[in-house]
């Protein structure tokens, strides 16, 4: 068993590093002004990202064999495409898609 102090240690070096991560890029940038390419390439990240992370919610991995669709995730995703194109608020993407999923999973007994 872990003593005290040392999950302690571990929580405050860890918290250190992901505050670090966060701060030095905003401290050397900063300094330097990035050219337009640059500014536009990494204005796409929070895109590229958002869509991973749902590409992979969409598909259900099994061991050994290609993954099947979560077809739980893929109806929740329909309504909240569409009030993302309606509305362009993250705000509402976040809400009816969070109440799309709940509503799905209550008609599934």
């Amino acid at each position: 068993m872990y003593s005290f102090d040392y999950v302690f240690k571990i929580i405050i070096c860890s918290g250190f590093v992901v505050w670090l991560s966060k701060v030095f890029p905003l401290v050397i940038l900063k300094k330097y002004k990035l050219n337009d390419k640059m500014v536009s390439f990494l204005s796409f990240v929070p895109l590229t990202i958002m869509s991973a992370l749902w590409f992979e919610s969409l598909f259900i991995q099994h061991l050994g064999q290609l993954p099947s669709l979560n077809i739980e995730n893929l109806a929740a995703s329909v309504p909240t495409i569409l009030s993302a194109l309606l509305t362009k608020s993250l705000l509402v993407i976040v809400i009816v898609g969070v109440v799309s999923l709940a509503f799905i999973r209550t008609l599934e007994i």
